[in-house]
């Protein structure tokens, strides 16, 4: 995980973008939050924390995986400042610059509880048990599968199934080309130092997205009738794309709202309780455009794009299929966590 979206080394890691070889390590804190406490953290409703920056596509994840299953109350949020200093995420947004819950001015103070001097960066999503103040996971590909599927007895009546299990084996297929070559790609190609490893990544990606977009013309969610973990996996980069992947990472040979189709399913998806209202575009904007200072040293902040079309219908209604499956939508966003509507920023 070495981008600044998830992970951060201080300033110093922030100017080597674009200067040195682009590779994503893997989640250092890998401990699961399991029903049967297998790993030593049982759910427990209140007992953690979701540490999030709304700029992180990692991190939207979480957030919408939370906000459709109806965990809110049993995990509670705390959102990081999208502008990182030497010590990375920090809790500035919060009064007197501490996280209200855990007393701490940066996540690092998490994971230094969990394991002293531990040489990494500091990622998000992190779930920190809030009575030890000791960071549990930083697995962002698996904190998502175990609030579907772990944090059950604790989903809200009428969670959908985010994570159907006649459906595993075919979403898991497509979650990892998505990953791959979408997910990951934009920064493989955005991180480039060189232009075959940036012609690779930009023709990789395109091919994708074209790929996902076929796939999608004729059926209104990735894998079977309702919305998955692969939509949701989909959506936090798609959501992204035209705002900071199509220029800031050089991810420019069309923008999302030139594909028919992806432009229609990601508006029909933001317009879905659970997706739209977790996204803030100033935050998404001002991370990558001001933290990334290795490819943007200026660190000016672009106006564009027009964000009024994403309530615009979107029409994807009329290949049917049903959002929630036999569920329903997710209530209200909790008071504290709205964001502001993108035809408002």
């Amino acid at each position: 995980m070495s981008d600044t979206s998830e992970k951060s080394a201080g300033s110093d890691g922030n100017t080597s973008y674009g200067h040195k070889p682009f590779k994503r390590s893997r989640s250092h804190f890998a401990d699961r939050i399991t029903a049967d406490g297998r790993d030593g953290w049982p759910v427990e409703a209140g007992r953690y924390r979701l540490v999030v920056s709304r700029a992180c596509p990692w991190a939207g994840r979480s957030l919408v995986s939370r906000r459709l299953l109806g965990l809110e109350d049993a995990l509670p949020l705390a959102v990081t400042d999208p502008i990182q200093d030497d010590r990375s995420w920090r809790f500035t947004l919060d009064p007197g610059g501490k996280d209200p819950v855990l007393g701490i001015r940066y996540l690092s103070e998490a994971y230094d509880a969990r394991e002293h001097d531990y040489p990494g960066g500091v990622s998000v999503p992190a779930i920190v048990d809030v009575p030890s103040g000791k960071l549990v996971t930083n697995d962002y590909q698996q904190i998502t599968l175990d609030l579907a599927t772990e944090w059950t007895a604790l989903h809200r009546p009428g969670a959908p199934d985010l994570y159907p299990e006649p459906l595993r084996a075919e979403i898991d297929e497509v979650m990892e080309g998505i990953y791959r070559d979408i997910n990951n790609g934009v920064y493989k190609a955005g991180f480039a130092s060189g232009q075959q490893e940036y012609d690779e990544a930009y023709e990789a990606l395109f091919a994708r997205l074209d790929q996902v977009s076929a796939r999608l013309a004729g059926r209104r969610y990735l894998v079977g009738d309702t919305i998955t973990e692969a939509d949701i996996r989909l959506f936090t980069t798609l959501v992204r794309f035209d705002a900071v992947y199509h220029g800031h990472f050089k991810c420019n040979r069309t923008k999302i709202t030139e594909d028919a189709v992806l432009w229609a399913y990601v508006r029909d998806l933001y317009q879905t309780p659970g997706f739209g209202d977790t996204v803030d575009f100033d935050h998404i904007k001002r991370h990558y455009y001001q933290v990334h200072t290795g490819i943007n040293p200026t660190g000016i902040v672009p106006l564009g794009p027009d964000l009024s079309g994403w309530t615009t219908p979107h029409h994807r209604e009329q290949l049917g299929g049903r959002p929630f499956g036999d569920g329903t939508p997710p209530g209200p966003v909790p008071s504290g966590e709205d964001v502001t509507p993108a035809e408002q920023v």
